[in-house]
């Protein structure tokens, strides 16, 4: 195996140049869109499900202050509801509402056509879309591997 090929040297090109697309990607801001955290916040409650603001918190490993404010940013703007556990009525759970999720797509949207015209701006050929298309299923593979 050569040394372009050696495992180490393809993991730490790999998390130079897909961390530098996400930063670039993620810079853009999309009108009337999320700010970062509330996007983060967003998109770990609808991973997780409805659950609790200090959970949220923990798993963001930020303080429930912080969270707390982001959350209810969120709320204000209807992408998100509060409701009483029905397992402990003392406890609050939150919930994406459908606005909220559309708000998500709306965003991945945005970044899509973000990549998809940086993709037909004439910098790369198509036999370099071809290899980039080949890619991604390998990267998705890659992600599901760790």
């Amino acid at each position: 195996m050569s040394d372009d090929l050696d495992p180490e040297t393809v993991a730490s090109a790999l998390l130079a140049s897909i961390g530098v697309l996400v930063r670039r990607v993620r810079q853009v801001p999309v009108e009337g869109g999320l700010t970062l955290p509330e996007r983060g916040a967003l998109a770990q409650l609808d991973r997780s499900g409805p659950t609790t603001s200090s959970a949220l918190a923990r798993d963001a490993q930020i303080t429930a202050q912080s969270m707390g404010a982001t959350l209810g940013a969120l709320q204000a703007r209807g992408l998100v509801e509060r409701q009483r556990d029905p397992d402990d009525g003392r406890r609050v759970v939150l919930s994406v509402t459908d606005a909220g999720r559309q708000a998500l797509r709306d965003k991945r949207n945005a970044r899509a056509e973000l990549i998809a015209g940086a993709l037909t701006g004439g910098a790369f050929t198509p036999a370099e879309l071809e290899r980039l298309a080949a890619t991604a299923p390998l990267l998705q593979r890659l992600a599901q591997s760790i």
